[in-house]
This record gives structure tokens, sequence and C-alpha cells, in this order.
């Protein structure tokens, strides 16, 4: 019997029959059914929000993905693309609220850079955004991240507004937060990833 490997296993089989190394990812072990169904199923605010449905980071990013075209109008396809992907590291190592992360420190962070790059080459973005590119997609996942607090996440207006300041009314207007069945945003997500691809230049 031949012995185990005394190796630590960096890769995760990924339904779609990849092998992805988390420690050295390649553009070409990135799935978006993976990317879609991961993502469907991992719980923002580590499932502490109300409703029946866990509010998870594949219906985070389309709301992510939709504040930024209202915040920066005419936007090229190719950054819309890239806030909707904003979060996509999280399909493996999962999402962890903020003060969990500075507490893990900096490996979490090399982590979800070196996933970021693989990704982002899978589907034709830089492997590190513009500078701009990138702050307009935080910008508009701290506005994402207010709604969540006071609608589903037992924040007040206050605190939310301490945390992660006072959107624009007009950045808001007229979006709830939606919590449906993991299948219908999984759909949606990949609904949306293959309109952007098929409206790129």
């Amino acid at each position: 019997m031949p012995k185990a490997s005394h190796q630590p296993r960096a890769w995760q089989r990924m339904l779609s029959g990849r092998r992805l190394d988390l420690l050295d990812p390649t553009p070409v072990d990135i799935e978006i059914e993976d990317i879609a169904h991961g993502l469907a199923f991992v719980a923002r605010w580590n499932g502490q929000t109300k409703g029946d449905f866990a509010y998870s980071v594949a219906e985070h990013s389309l709301l992510v993905e939709e504040i930024h075209a209202r915040a920066t109008p005419g936007v090229a396809t190719r950054w819309r693309l890239a806030a909707l992907l904003h979060d996509a590291p999280e399909y493996v190592i999962g999402d962890m609220i903020s003060p969990v992360k500075d507490a893990v420190g900096p490996s979490y962070g090399e982590l979800d850079r070196r996933l970021t790059a693989a990704i982002h080459i899978r589907f034709g973005l830089p492997a590190v955004l513009p500078v701009a590119v990138k702050k307009a997609i935080k910008k508009a996942d701290r506005i994402s991240a207010w709604l969540e607090a006071v609608q589903i996440a037992g924040f007040s207006e206050t605190e939310a507004d301490r945390f992660f300041g006072r959107p624009d009314p007009a950045m808001i207007d007229g979006l709830s937060i939606r919590l449906r069945p993991p299948a219908e945003v999984r759909a949606d997500y990949l609904g949306r990833h293959a309109d952007l691809l098929a409206a790129l230049p």
C-alpha cells in the first residue's frame, strides 16, 4: 500500500473537474460555472442576516455591478465585468467580515491577490486593475455594504454611516436587497457574466 504523501495538499477539486491550486492558481483552471456555484452558496455577513435564505456573495456581486454602473455612467464594459468579479476569489476561500480579515493578516490578502489575478486573466482583464477602477468598484462595494447592513444585517443607519459612509441617495434609489434560492442567484450571475462578455469590444 503506497504511503500517503506528507506534502500538504494545496489544490481543490472543483465541480467542473478542474484542480485549482490555491497557492499557485492558473487561469486555465478557472471556470465561471465553478465561480457562480461557489459564490451562490457563500453567505455574506457570516450568515447573520434576516430572511429564509442567506444573502450570498453572488447576489452581492450583482448589486455591486449595478451600483458601479450607476456611479460611473458610461463606464467601459470590461470594468463592469471587473465589478461583477470583484469578490470571485471567495468561491474557494470564502467570505470573511473585515475584522476577521484584519486578524488573519496578510496571508488571506495574498491568497486573494493570486486568485484575483488568475480570474482576471481568464476573462480578459488585466491581472491588476487600474487604481481608479479599483477605487470606483470599492466605492460601489461600500454602498452595497451600507444597504445590506441596514436592510438585512440589523444595523441602524447611524451605525452603517459610521462603518461604511453615508451613500449618495441617487446611488441607492429603488434598490432593495433580495434574498433568493442559491440556484436562482447562480443562474442570474452566470447570465450577467455571459451578457458582459458578449458586450466586450
